[in-house]
């Protein structure tokens, strides 16, 4: 199994999830402010099928197919509300490992090149579960030509710095309105071009629809989940390090 390497002053910028220098160097330059969404929304369709397994990365203190109850957060389509106010709970996943793992854990490394120190740590308490739904669910695709339909280009909507979240989940609350039939969101995901991401909205999704596959792998006590992280960490220049 790979380990994790030891820290060295080489290794370039730590991993952050705050505003400090990590942010300021993952800042994507091919991101747009966020428009308003438009009053007609032409949505396409995506089917998430019933034959597919889906991959979480998350807290432990959630069931693997459990939602969030949506009151509080700062994700791209999270918290939401419907026309009334009322939390909408969501569930994000995605179709692959990785992309589970790039869209959560891993979400904030810097794009310095060579290796950037991430504390072991902050994989404490996180587990890797996957789940299936029992039917197939109608999601509004977010990709590249399904969004030039919508209105608004991958730039303005997938590919934002945080600071444009408020004005993303506009866009899925629009879509939850205005398309009672609308079950989540698909899009191709930003860390991780290769695999689909989904939000799915809790409303809207009966209960039950979503059955876990297997047993849960918490990320630091499952050798196996433990090293998988590691392979993806050295992939994209991470170096896991003991500390906080």
């Amino acid at each position: 199994m790979a380990k994790p390497r030891t820290p060295s002053s080489a290794a370039g910028t730590a991993a952050s999830s705050g505003d400090g220098d990590a942010s300021k160097i993952q800042s994507n330059s091919t991101s747009a402010p966020t428009p308003a969404p438009t009053a007609t929304l032409h949505v396409t369709p995506w089917t998430l099928t019933s034959k597919q397994v889906l991959h979480r990365v998350h807290s432990d203190q959630y069931q693997a197919g459990e939602f969030n109850p949506g009151k509080k957060g700062n994700a791209r389509f999270s918290p939401i509300r419907d026309n009334k106010g009322n939390a909408i709970p969501t569930i994000y996943a995605a179709i692959t490992f990785d992309a589970a793992a790039m869209e959560s854990v891993f979400h904030d490394v810097s794009h310095a090149p060579g290796y950037k120190n991430y504390a072991k740590d902050k994989l404490e308490g996180q587990v890797h579960s996957q789940v299936q739904a029992q039917r197939d669910l109608k999601l509004a695709d977010l990709s590249s030509l399904a969004l030039r339909k919508l209105g608004v280009q991958r730039r303005q909507l997938i590919d934002t710095e945080k600071n444009e979240y408020p004005n993303t989940r506009l866009w899925a609350e629009a879509i939850h309105e205005k398309h009672e039939d609308i079950q989540g969101l698909s899009w191709i995901s930003r860390q991780d071009d290769t695999a689909r991401a989904v939000v799915l909205f809790g409303d809207r999704v009966p209960q039950g629809t979503l059955q876990q596959v297997g047993s849960p792998r918490n990320l630091l006590r499952d050798e196996q989940a433990y090293a998988e992280l590691l392979d993806l960490a050295d992939r994209i220049g991470v170096d896991v390090t003991p500390g906080k």
